[in-house]
C-alpha cells in the first residue's frame, strides 16, 4: 500500500528532526512517500520538494515583512497542491507561523495534521495555546516543561523528548573526543579553544557576527594561545564569515564548513546564540555564555509579547540559571569577554560544576524519532496493512 505523507520544515534544526523523523517511518513501513519542504537531510530520505527551505528562514519580525511575498506565495502553492491530491497525514515541523496556518488550512478539509514542535507559549501570550489546537491534531513536543502549558486544552500532546539527547550519548563530549574533534579541525591540542556560534541564518549572523568576533578579539588578550572556530552551515553564512575575518588578520579563527557539533565537540567553552545550539553545547558538557540580538524595533516589540525568565535551553529546562546570558545591549563585546573568561576559568578550576548537564540529557533522551513516528503512524490509515513485513 502506498502512502504520502506531507511534511515542510523552514530551517536546519527542523529539517534534521524532518529527516530522523522520515527515517524513523521509513523502517517500519514500505511504500511511504513523502512530499513538501526541507533541506538536505529530508532530501537524502526521499523527501519530493515541492519549495526552497530559504524561502521559509527567517528571523525576527522584519525578515518575515520583507520575504512576505515569497512566503504567501509558496503557502498557497502548497495548500492547492496538498489539496488537489491529499497526503494521508501532513506534519508541520517547527516554522510555527508558516506550518500552523498551513495546517489549518488542510485539517479544516479533512486533513490529519502532526505539528514537530511546541511553540514557545511558555514565552508568549497563552492565547496561541488554543489557535495550535485548532491547526494540530497532535503536537509532539521536545520538551517536558511543554506539556504543562497546554493542561485543560483539548490538544494531544505527546513528549516524545528530543533527537539531539538520543543522538548525542553521555560520553560524546569526553577528552578522547575532544582531541579527536580537534584534531578533524586542525586545531591544536594543548591551546583553548573557544567555539563562537553565532546562528545559522543570515539575519542572525549579520545581528551577532561583529560583537562575537570583537569579544574574541578582547578575549585573545587575555587568554594566552586562544584559538576560535565558527561552524558555517551554509555556504552563504561561511561567505559572510570569511568576508568579516579578513577584517581580524590577527585573530587565531578558523571556519568550519558544517554544523556546530564538531567545533562544539573540540572546544574548551562556546559563545553560543540563543537556540538549539545552547541544547547541543549542554549535551556535549561545555561550558557556554548564551547571547542573543535583535534590530531595535524587533527587540522593542519582543519586550512586550515575551514573558519568561530565561531564553537559554539549558537555563529553561533547570528552571534557575545554569549558564550566563547577555541579551540585547546587555551583550556587548566586552562583557560577552568577561563571561566567557569566567567560564573558562570555572570550568579550568571546577570541572563538575557542569554536572547538572547530566541529569537534564537524562530527561530528554527518550529515542524521540520513534516515539514521533508512533504518534504520526497512529493517523496513517489502515496503517497495519502497510507495516514492513507483513
Amino acid at each position: 500500500m502506498t502512502a504520502t505523507i506531507g511534511i515542510v520544515a523552514g530551517e536546519p534544526s527542523g529539517d534534521k528532526l524532518g529527516a530522523g523523523l522520515m527515517r524513523a517511518l521509513h523502517r517500519r513501513y514500505d511504500g511511504l512517500r513523502f512530499a513538501g519542504v526541507g533541506g538536505n537531510a529530508m532530501l537524502e530520505q526521499g523527501l519530493e520538494s515541492m519549495g526552497s527551505m530559504e524561502t521559509l528562514a527567517v528571523n525576527g519580525f522584519r525578515d518575515p515583512l520583507l520575504k512576505l511575498p515569497g512566503i504567501l506565495g509558496l503557502l498557497a502553492d502548497l495548500r492547492r497542491r496538498f489539496l488537489a491530491d491529499p497526503p494521508a497525514v501532513f506534519v508541520g515541523v517547527d516554522s510555527n507561523v508558516f506550518n500552523l496556518r498551513l495546517e489549518r488550512m488542510l485539517k479544516g478539509r479533512g486533513v490529519p495534521t502532526v505539528h514537530y514542535v511546541s511553540p514557545s507559549v511558555y514565552a508568549w501570550r497563552r492565547g496561541r495555546v488554543k489557535r495550535i489546537g485548532r491547526s494540530a491534531d497532535r503536537l509532539l513536543a521536545l520538551f517536558p516543561f511543554d506539556k504543562a502549558c497546554y493542561a485543560g486544552t483539548e490538544t494531544e500532546i505527546v513528549y516524545v523528548g528530543h533527537p539531539l539527547a538520543d543522538a548525542i550519548g553521555p560520553d560524546a563530549g569526553a577528552e578522547a573526543n575532544r582531541r579527536a574533534a580537534r584534531h578533524s579541525l586542525g586545531l591544536a591540542g594543548d591551546k583553548p579553544v573557544v567555539a563562537l556560534l553565532p546562528g545559522s541564518r543570515i539575519g542572525e549572523v549579520r545581528l551577532m557576527l561583529d560583537s562575537f568576533l570583537e569579544a574574541a578579539g578582547l578575549l585573545l588578550d587575555s587568554i594566552d594561545g586562544a584559538t576560535f572556530v565558527i561552524p558555517c552551515p551554509s555556504p552563504r553564512v561561511a561567505e559572510m564569515v570569511k568576508k568579516s575575518l579578513l577584517e581580524w588578520p590577527q585573530l587565531p579563527c578558523s571556519v568550519h564548513p558544517g554544523d556546530g557539533r564538531l567545533p562544539l565537540t573540540a572546544c574548551d567553552a562556546a559563545l553560543v546564540k540563543s537556540g538549539t545550539g545552547t541544547l547541543e553545547a549542554m549535551l556535549l558538557r561545555r561550558p557556554m555564555v548564551v547571547t542573543y540580538r535583535l534590530g531595535p524595533l524587533t527587540w522593542w516589540l519582543a519586550r512586550r509579547l515575551v514573558h519568561t525568565d530565561f531564553v537559554a535551553l539549558p537555563n529553561l529546562l533547570a528552571g534557575r540559571a545554569l549558564v550566563p546570558e547577555l541579551l540585547q545591549g546587555d551583550a556587548t563585546p566586552a562583557a560577552l569577554a568577561e563571561k566567557l573568561h569566567s567560564e573558562l576559568d570555572k570550568s579550568t578550576r571546577h570541572p563538575d560544576h557542569l554536572q547538572a548537564f547530566s541529569a537534564l540529557h537524562e530527561r530528554l533522551r527518550r529515542n524521540a524519532s520513534e516515539r514521533a513516528a508512533d504518534a504520526v503512524a497512529g493517523l496513517l490509515p489502515k496503517a497495519n496493512a502497510m507495516e514492513r513485513g507483513t
